[in-house]
Parts: C-alpha cells; sequence; structure tokens
C-alpha cells in the first residue's frame, strides 16, 4: 500500500479546489474508502471557487474528489489516493489562524524591484523560470532596494527558481552593500543606497542579553548595542519573521522590551539606542536565569513553534556561575548562544570556578552555539555569520524542550470492529510513538481517549509527567468494543481534554487511531474544533490495520509554496511496526513548508 501527502497550500485561504465533481456516497458520512479520492489544487483563479478556511477536509475526505490537474511544466501530477479495504486514513489540518484575503500575495515580475514596493512590509509572489543571469542583485541578506526582490530571494535561499511567495521588508539605507555567490547568483556591490530590504524565512524568538556591567564601560557599552542594533537589522524582523526583545545583565537584570512590543526593525534599532548603561557587576548567570524565567512566556509575545532563542553576550569573564543558568534556560525550551569578546582582566580570574564556562552554558561544545570576537572594534564582518546561525532552524535543536514542548492527545478507536487483538497492537503503535519525545512538566505531554459511540478519558495531559508511567498506563488500556463515532470523539477531545489546557504554550496535536468509517459525521466537528481551537497547530488523524500504521505529518499551510511537489513523502518511509522504531510526526515539521515524513530517534 502507498500512502501520499497533501501539500500545506490545501489549508491557504489563497488554495483552490480545481473541478469539483461528486462521487457516490455510502450510508457513512464520509464515503467508504473505496470512494475516497485525493484533493488536487491549483493556484488561484476566476473559474475556482475560494475554499472557506472552516472546511477542513484536505486529503481523500468523503464524497467529492477533483479530476487531477493537467501537468504544468516541471509540476508532477498528484497521485490518487489509494486505499485497502481494511484500512483508510484521513488528514484533518487546522491553521495557526486562517489568513485574511488581504494577505493574498502580490503577483509580480521577475524584474521588480525592492523600490517598487511601497510598503514597509509585504507578501509577494515570484514567477517561476525566471533567468538566474538576469537577476541584479546588489548585496547579501541585506539588499539595496534596486534589486529585484526575486533574485534576491533565490540569493537568500528563500525560493529557488521555480518561484513562490516571498515576504519582503523594507529597511533604511546603508553603505556598502557586499558581494556574494549564493544559490547560482552573483550579487554585486553597492558603495551606497538610500533605502534597502531584506526577504527572510528566518522565524525565531530572540531575547539579547548584553552587558551592561562596569567592566565593560560606557565605551564599550555602546558599540556593543551598535553590533546587536546590525544583527536585528540584517534578521529582517517582522510579524510573520524574527522577534527580538532585550535584557541588561548589572547587578540586577533588567528587561528592556519584550518580543511583543516592536515588530519593525526600525522601532526595534530605536528602543536599543536608547536604552541606558546601568553599570554593576555583571551577574550573567543571574540574567540568564531571569531571561528564561520572565521573558519568554505567552504575555510576554513568544510564539507557539517558534525557536527561542537568547543571544548571551559577556565582555571578557562573568562574574557568576553561568552553567547552572544554562541548564535552567535549556529547561524551559531556550537555545543559549554564548558570544564571549575579548579577554578577561586580572580580577575576573577568580570570579569563575570553570574556565570552560561557555561550554558548560551551552548543551554541545561544538561551536555552533558560541561565537567568539576579539574586541568591540570592527565586528561588522561578525554580523552575517552571526545571523545565519540564529537562522539556522534545524540546527537549534539544542533544548530538549525546543521542539518536544507538544501537547499529544492520542484518540484510539475501541469499536467492535478492531478486535482485541489488534487493539493491542494499536496500544503498541502508540506507545512506540510516545516513547520518542521527552515527557515532563515543562516537555511533551500525553493524554489518550478511547471512544466507540462512548468516549473514555484514559488519561488525561496533567495526570502524568514522566514517560515510564504514561507506557505503563497506555500498555493497561482496557478494550471498549462497540460501534464508531468520530466525530463525537473529536468534539469530546477538543472539549475535555484540550479544553483545560487551552493557554498552554506547547503545540497541541491530536492523534486519531481507527480502522474504519464513523457512523457520525466527522467534518462537523472538526470545522468547530477549527473555529474552537485556533491556538491547536493541527489534527492527524492515521489509519491502523493489522501490524501495520504510519503516520502522517501535519504541516504549517502557510509556509507551502506554490509550485512546490503535491507528493513530499521521503522515499524511506518505513512502516512503523510494533517493537521497531516508528516512523512519526516530529514537532518541527510544522515548519517545513511541506509534508514531510521524519524518523523520531528513539
Amino acid at each position: 500500500m502507498r500512502w501520499h501527502s497533501v501539500p500545506g497550500t490545501a489549508l491557504s485561504t489563497v488554495a483552490r479546489l480545481s473541478r469539483l465533481r461528486p462521487l457516490p456516497r455510502s450510508p457513512g458520512a464520509l464515503g467508504s474508502p473505496a470512494s475516497l479520492a485525493h484533493a488536487s489544487l491549483s493556484r488561484r483563479s476566476s473559474q475556482t471557487p475560494a475554499m472557506p478556511s472552516s472546511w477542513i477536509p484536505a486529503l481523500c475526505l468523503g464524497g467529492y474528489a477533483p479530476s487531477p490537474p493537467r501537468p504544468r511544466g516541471r509540476r508532477q501530477q498528484p497521485p490518487s489516493c489509494p486505499f485497502s479495504a481494511g484500512a483508510w486514513l484521513l488528514l484533518l489540518l487546522l491553521p495557526r489562524l486562517a489568513r485574511a484575503e488581504g494577505a493574498v500575495p502580490i503577483a509580480i515580475t521577475c524584474f521588480t524591484r525592492g523600490l517598487d514596493i511601497r510598503k514597509e512590509k509585504a507578501d509577494v509572489l515570484c514567477p517561476g523560470g525566471c533567468s538566474l543571469e538576469e537577476f541584479s542583485v546588489f548585496g547579501n541578506i541585506v539588499y539595496a532596494s534596486v534589486s529585484s526582490i526575486c533574485g534576491a530571494a533565490v540569493h537568500r535561499g528563500v525560493i529557488d527558481s521555480s518561484g513562490g511567495p516571498v515576504r519582503i521588508y523594507s529597511l533604511p539605507g546603508r553603505e556598502n552593500y557586499s558581494s556574494v555567490d549564493a544559490n547560482g547568483i552573483q550579487s554585486q556591490t553597492l558603495s551606497i543606497w538610500p533605502s534597502s530590504f531584506a526577504v527572510t524565512n528566518c522565524k525565531a524568538d530572540i531575547a539579547f542579553l548584553i552587558d551592561g556591567s562596569f567592566n565593560i564601560g560606557q565605551r564599550r557599552f555602546n558599540l556593543q548595542k551598535n553590533f546587536v542594533g546590525k544583527v536585528a537589522l540584517m534578521l529582517g524582523i517582522g510579524t510573520e519573521g524574527p522577534h527580538v526583545g532585550l535584557v541588561q545583565a548589572s547587578e540586577h537584570p533588567k528587561i528592556e522590551f519584550y518580543l511583543k512590543n516592536f515588530t519593525s526593525a526600525k522601532d526595534v534599532l530605536f528602543a536599543i539606542k536608547e536604552v541606558g548603561f546601568r553599570g554593576g557587576n555583571s551577574n550573567t548567570g543571574k540574567a540568564l536565569k531571569h531571561t528564561a524565567q520572565k521573558f519568554f512566556t505567552a504575555d510576554a509575545g513568544v510564539r507557539k513553534g517558534i525557536p527561542k532563542v537568547v543571544v548571551v553576550f559577556i565582555d571578557g569573564w562573568p562574574s557568576d556561575d553561568i552553567e547552572e543558568a544554562g541548564i535552567v534556560a535549556r529547561e524551559f525550551g531556550v537555545n543559549v548562544f554564548i558570544v564571549s569578546v575579548a579577554k578577561p582582566i586580572p580580577e575576573e580570574l577568580g570570579m569563575v570556578q570553570d574556565v570552560a564556562f561557555v561550554d558548560k552554558a551551552v548543551c554541545r561544545n561544538n561551536g555552533f552555539f558560541s561565537y567568539h570576537m576579539p574586541n568591540w572594534f570592527g565586528t561588522t564582518k561578525y554580523v552575517k555569520p552571526l545571523v545565519q546561525k540564529l537562522c539556522t532552524h534545524e540546527q537549534m535543536m539544542c533544548s530538549k524542550t525546543c521542539y518536544n514542548s507538544v501537547n499529544i492527545a492520542f484518540l484510539i478507536d475501541g469499536s467492535s470492529s478492531v478486535g482485541d487483538s489488534n487493539f493491542r497492537l494499536m496500544l503498541e503503535f502508540v506507545s512506540n510513538i510516545a516513547k520518542t519525545f521527552e515527557i515532563s512538566d515543562i516537555g511533551a505531554k500525553i493524554a489518550a481517549v478511547q471512544f466507540t459511540y462512548d468516549q473514555r478519558t484514559e488519561f488525561s495531559f496533567t495526570d502524568y509527567n514522566t514517560k515510564e508511567n504514561v507506557l505503563a498506563v497506555l500498555g493497561n488500556i482496557r478494550y471498549m468494543s462497540g460501534g464508531t463515532a468520530t466525530g463525537d470523539a473529536i468534539s469530546f477531545t477538543v472539549r475535555n481534554v484540550f479544553g483545560p489546557i487551552r493557554d498552554s504554550p506547547n503545540k497541541n496535536f491530536l492523534v486519531i487511531v481507527t480502522d474504519g468509517q464513523s457512523y457520525d459525521d466527522v467534518r462537523g466537528p472538526a470545522a468547530a474544533a477549527h473555529d474552537a481551537a485556533q491556538k491547536t497547530n493541527c489534527f492527524v488523524s492515521l489509519g491502523a490495520y493489522g501490524t501495520r500504521a504510519r503516520v502522517l505529518v501535519c504541516v504549517n499551510a502557510a509556509e507551502a509554496r506554490p509550485g512546490s511537489s503535491p507528493t513530499a513523502f521521503h522515499p524511506n518511509a518505513a512502516e512503523a511496526r510494533p517493537g521497531s522504531s516508528p516512523t512519526a510526526f516530529h514537532p518541527n515539521a510544522a515548519e517545513a513548508g511541506g509534508g514531510l515524513l521524519h524518523r523520531v530517534p528513539s
């Protein structure tokens, strides 16, 4: 049996279904497994109706199936959705927020320049087939506004030659736009230009923890602020891009501004400029703890599913222990970057118990999370490498809770059609998935609900906070037996399991394990769940039959690119059999921009 994914564009408000045609309906609300077919997508056109954001089903979901689209360019025609009579799969995706029509990207040409877009921030759509040789690009990361937007996006690696959506941020002018060869484009130098722009796929919530001690002094403190400002400018700060805040380490740490306070580079630069020098001992460890505990909160602007990063600037050596503070930060799901500047003065040598304090403060001493600058002069050349590290999402897995901060509820079919032996296999399969997560008060949380016509909460998110307890309880769940009412079970789980933790900062997943057709409506409860659970990133449902089951990844619809391949599973997608290392969804797959199947290390 082959399984296929649907790209995340299925839930974008700009996605469209083409040429819908009804299929024969069986007595079940979802239609028979044999009647289910894939939903092909096309770009927006005047002949195709808009898909309401409340219409959740995106894959093989009852009653309607579009005709296969005609091949266009290099895009592959999506295959039909094959199912056996013994197992079927339903994918329900809940986007974070339905995009308004005003957010539809502006179609531009290959040669549209940054100065042609007279907005501080805009979403544009680059066409495919642009010739890389014809692009005119000046700069790197920050581009002169005379540059081609699509050329800059390809140069930056946001899109490739097939085109796609790009978010552009207007920035102030600057001097010395550099020349860099990247992604097949050689950008050009430019001595000065009055305006700039950035294109970015960087998403991170970043706290800059600066040194405000007497050791650094007023002059170097100002140089430090200038460096932070350059980094913030190059990040491409924006509503959907990186958010930054600033904390000053001194005798007593002070949060200068939070993530939520500013979402434009201009405002951030002004706020940094206004920060005053405090003095006293640096107490970097104390400030790092304070940042992890008080800065990275939902009320302060932390976003769900976005990497949390603190960049710690240390002039010389710290005046207190930062190893313990680094551990606390990781427990709160925060990635710690240490930027050390200059050598310690004699008075600092006796303050640090371990000279390898940098390696102890970060979780990996492989050089990725640490950075050294010899002094605060001539720091411009260090800006770009630091920005590239901060925007490298796939390497930001240092904290055990960085991407493991998830709430996963398993909705398990206990109907009579499953049978006791297959029910046990289901439980073993669910246990194999649960094993791959760090379950704790600050990490992943697991819940389980069994359903027939009735529902029974086996345990909630707050009942067990260790992996051992969760696995023990999963293995002892009693088989209910009865009919199959999946729609009622979804409503029950959203209300009674996700409802009590609605304010949790974790990403929410509902995994539905079922062996067959529901006897009640599923679309209504799914749409209601979408409307009531805006903070729920996605629901995933999978079919399980006999000894074989597979998990589909939830993708972020907002990040999927038009023109990307509609079938994006890795070819080595293995079957998750009880007793084997399961192929399972990984939380950071939500940022992948397409259907990806990840093998989670056991």
